[in-house]
């Protein structure tokens, strides 16, 4: 068989969800983070604000207009946007209509109160049987924990997240990133780009519902369940290597890096490059069995090792042996990445209401070419008229929605 060629995509050519349209009824991080990735694989995104507006808008900081943190920028491109009040019974029935030339929904809207506004999937999908629904709950259904509401912080300590601190340091901590929404997001967005799949051989929609507990729960206790698995137990929960207090960067002369060495190669590399070779007939280090028996003592032997010399000499040393290292960067240090910088992630644009910003590109590449961007994020509401003009609705029905007094949300975020 002739290998196939790779070449470079056609700027022409569709990206995968070309064609396919979602509508966005999620808020803050977990979904607005599933329907961005949507987006970057060419889907049409429509968010959906109350007239309130997204609270991330102003949650994530200020900026230079106050009305659009970087933040929502950031979670926001490449997506339209449109304002109804889903209280009035006239914006619920032109949100239906949108909703038929739409192939996905997909919300962070609490189960009861999605049903109440019939938003909820039985609702959607009687009368549409090609629409994949999907749902981001806190919680999923027949457990006691259904329909609480449920952020980030929430889902960090109930699944063990938090918790796996304590372990280590003697007290919980969150990451300190939206760890969970970020994860959960991701995971929706693969069982979206699942159903989609589903759909094209069956020819049937589906409904689809990512609990955030349970999927956080999952993560953790794949990672450490461990010993625990086994009836009876071979050991306690926990993987030590990951859990052990001096698992952190470590200091150099000048700063923070981490060095990672796994395999018997790696480690004898690491060993000979601090100057401890004789440590290499240790047997406690002498395999990666040794090394995890003797967790404690490994991660105890590297927390001094480096305090001798800058960053960038170790770095240098560890190169030279193929073990891997890197600096250890902060929020100030990390835009100005080399390797960032050469691969194009941060660019500036010119926002509407912001002046010139940082955007940053999709990370996934296409036959080695990542997609654009996409706009940036749109003004509340921008698209309203357009968006209700394509879904068949006439210049009055429009006129009277777009005209609507703000309101309070019934529906609440999870």
């Amino acid at each position: 068989m002739p290998s196939a060629r790779i070449s470079r995509p056609d700027p022409a050519m569709p990206r995968p969800l070309a064609g396919i349209r979602v509508l966005d009824l999620t808020s803050v991080v977990v979904g607005p983070s599933c329907t961005l990735r949507l987006a970057d694989y060419g889907a049409e995104v429509i968010k959906l604000e109350a007239p309130e507006g997204d609270v991330l808008r102003s949650l994530g900081g200020p900026s230079p207009s106050g009305r659009n943190s970087g933040k929502f920028l950031h979670f926001n491109r490449n997506k339209r946007n449109i304002c109804l009040d889903l209280k009035r019974p006239e914006a619920r029935a032109a949100l239906l209509r949108v909703i038929d030339r739409c192939d996905v929904v997909v919300s962070n809207i609490r189960p009861d109160s999605l049903a109440r506004l019939g938003l909820d999937a039985a609702s959607l999908r009687a009368t549409r049987p090609l629409l994949i629904h999907c749902t981001i709950t806190g919680f999923g259904p027949g457990g006691p924990y259904r329909g609480r509401p449920a952020y980030d912080t929430v889902i960090q300590s109930v699944a063990g997240v938090a918790g796996l601190a304590a372990r280590r340091d003697g007290a919980p901590a969150f990451a300190p990133l939206l760890l969970c929404d970020h994860v959960v997001g991701e995971i929706t967005a693969g069982a979206i780009l699942a159903a989609l799949f589903g759909r094209a051989r069956s020819g049937v929609g589906a409904a689809i519902e990512v609990p955030m507990h349970e999927t956080m729960a999952a993560f953790v206790l794949t990672e450490h369940l461990g010993p625990a698995s086994f009836d009876p137990p071979a050991g306690p929960a926990g993987d030590s290597r990951v859990l052990d207090p001096n698992n952190r960067p470590l200091r150099t002369a000048d700063g923070w890096m981490t060095v990672t060495a796994n395999t018997d190669a790696q480690v004898a590399g690491f060993l000979r490059g601090i100057g401890r070779a004789e440590l290499l007939e240790d047997p406690r280090f002498r395999s990666v069995a040794d090394r995890f028996r003797h967790a404690a003592d490994w991660f105890a032997l590297r927390r001094e090792a480096l305090t001798g010399r800058p960053t960038a000499e170790w770095l240098a040393i560890f190169e030279a042996a193929d073990v891997p290292a890197a600096i250890c960067h902060t929020l100030e240090t990390l835009p100005d990445d080399p390797h960032l910088a050469a691969v194009g992630l941060l660019r500036q644009e010119l926002h509407p209401t912001e002046g010139t910003i940082r955007t940053i590109r999709p990370s996934v590449l296409t036959e080695g070419v990542p997609a654009e961007p996409g706009p940036p994020a749109r003004a509340q509401g921008e698209d309203t008229e357009a968006v209700l003009a394509e879904a068949g609705l006439g210049p009055e029905e429009i006129a009277a929605l777009v005209g609507a007094p703000g309101w309070r949300a019934a529906a609440r975020e999870i």
